[in-house]
């Protein structure tokens, strides 16, 4: 009888420390005793990725990116040998592997690279051995055999393309969290775990600020159907499936609430209203590698018009620079930022049969006196940018009006 694959994640705060470890590795034990073959993903320990990175810094502001991933592959090794000692010393077989050697092949973009394919025939030859595979999270390789990153949080997205690769059934992301909420619950002390919720709800949930998740595993486990399972390391208790669709959910016009409080605003008057124009500003913020999110343009009743536009607030000084270096060129007016802002988002694929929800939404902080500075839409949510103060209150009255706290 072929035995069931499982692939598990286990992320830095499950790993933090020597006994966290010898949990996990109780865990994974009780998998094998299940009779079922187990792959791990780990996650560096702890709080190591940010230290490698004060490292780096210290030496240089800019450092190398190829040396980067050198660096930064190393958290993950750690943790993976760390957990097949673990896991060895409970009496089970288990060999841990870098993404390199269980054939994780990337493209050459250092410090994010995308995964091209996975060979894997390293953790079949270790199944057919009988052994637990512990594989480091957020690395490969490329064709010349250098090594590169995934990006934040690119262990969740190593255990996505690795259990395509071995045709589990189920990929299980464990957490410091019990599953995916209706909202933050540091914000809103009533915000409910969801039993389940659909790729694209988690998708646009994370693009919009939740962190639980990253948003390139979504996408490729939406891709391929890898339903997911995202629950605590540190309770037996189910947590949230994330799936492709389900009719009953749909009948819920909204089910989460998102925060973002990391970007900034910034707007551009007097912009000369001739075409061509916004397409030559845009063209240079995105040629100094910044990402530009909600725009909008005012109506002109002259020649000239304003635009403003949100960007993270860590590309802020970037953007502001590269703005007043092409100021002169096209005679644009004054340009404001501010830092102050918040993205506060409803979220829910139920929004596309339900009408007045984006209504209900703007009431709701009306009356709570809570302005809006810019409003944005997709077909499955509706996003505000108010001041950031009034950002905490925003969730808590929103998660109350569309009664979140009841959510199934």
């Amino acid at each position: 009888m072929k035995k069931k694959i499982i692939v598990q994640k286990f992320g830095g705060s499950s790993v933090a420390n020597i006994d966290r470890i010898k949990e996990v590795a109780k865990r994974i034990a009780s998998y094998k005793r299940h009779r079922q073959d187990v792959a791990v993903v780990v996650s560096a320990l702890g709080d190591t990725t940010d230290k490698l990175e004060e490292l780096a810094f210290s030496i240089d502001a800019h450092p190398p990116e190829r040396e980067m991933d050198m660096l930064m592959s190393t958290g993950e090794q750690i943790s993976c040998a760390l957990l097949a000692m673990a896991v060895k010393k409970l009496g089970f077989d288990a060999v841990s592997f870098t993404g390199a050697q269980v054939g994780i092949r990337t493209d050459k973009a250092h410090t994010r690279a995308r995964i091209i394919k996975i060979d894997a025939h390293r953790i079949k030859k270790a199944f057919a051995e009988d052994k637990i595979v512990i594989v480091a999270g957020f690395q490969g390789v490329t064709s010349d055999a250098e090594i590169t990153t995934l990006g934040r949080g690119g262990s969740d997205l190593t255990a996505v393309a690795l259990a395509k690769a071995l045709g589990a059934k189920v990929c299980e992301i464990y957490t410091d969290v019990k599953g995916i909420y209706t909202t933050d619950p540091r914000i809103e002390k009533k915000a409910k775990k969801l039993t389940k919720i659909t790729f694209e709800e988690m998708l646009e949930m994370a693009a919009l600020g939740a962190q639980v998740m990253q948003t390139r595993s979504i996408e490729v486990a939406k891709k391929y159907n890898i339903p997911m399972h995202v629950r605590s390391s540190f309770s037996k208790e189910e947590g949230t499936m994330i799936v492709q669709k389900n009719e009953k959910m749909e009948s819920v016009s909204v089910r989460g609430i998102t925060c973002n409080k990391s970007e900034a605003k910034i707007t551009i008057c007097n912009v000369p209203d001739r075409p061509g124009i916004a397409a030559r500003i845009f063209t240079e913020i995105s040629k100094a590698e910044v990402s530009v999110d909600t725009i909008v343009q005012n109506v002109s009743h002259t020649r000239q018009t304003d635009i403003s536009f949100t960007v993270p607030k860590t590309e802020l000084t970037k953007t502001l620079k590269t703005i007043r270096n092409l100021s002169e060129k096209i005679k644009i007016g004054d340009v404001s930022s501010d830092k102050d802002i918040a993205r506060v988002s409803i979220v829910g694929s139920g929004m596309r049969s339900h009408r007045g929800v984006a209504a209900k939404m703007f009431q709701t902080l009306a009356d709570n006196k809570i302005n809006i500075e810019m409003i944005t839409t997709s077909e499955i949510s509706i996003s505000c940018i108010i001041n950031r103060k009034s950002s905490d209150k925003a969730v808590k009255v929103l998660h109350k009006k569309f009664n979140l706290e009841r959510i199934n």
